[in-house]
């Protein structure tokens, strides 16, 4: 299935419930839409505590949806083409040096970066 359907899916679902009225208490912000996403990104990890393996295949789908629902919905809002993104971060993802001296760098560089300056 591609993106464009599952966008499309997901906000019939949205509209069907009545989230996009502006006087709906679940507003679709960006801000709202990324908290969501983070919160339901949690409940996928709360299935690994303590444990290798999700316990239950359906609960992980389950949250996986959640996850992605979330991920399409504010990436359509933002105007952000998510298959172009994808593939333009793959892109930058296959130039970066992933070798752990360069990662020792970043982290100097970007601890560096962040300290006040007088």
């Amino acid at each position: 299935m591609d993106l464009e359907t599952l966008t499309s899916a997901m906000y019939d679902f949205v509209e069907s419930k009545g989230w996009l009225a502006d006087d709906s208490p679940k507003r679709q912000t960006q801000r709202n839409l990324a908290i969501s996403l983070v919160l339901e990104a949690s409940e996928v990890l709360e299935l690994f505590q303590w444990s290798e393996e999700a316990e239950s295949p359906d609960e992980l789908a389950d949250e996986l949806a959640d996850v992605m629902l979330y991920l399409l919905q504010l990436s359509s809002l933002s105007d952000i083409d998510l298959g172009e993104a994808v593939m333009t971060k793959l892109g930058k993802n296959y130039a970066r040096d992933w070798s752990p001296d360069s990662q020792s760098e970043r982290d100097t560089e970007t601890s560096a970066s962040s300290q006040p300056r007088a």
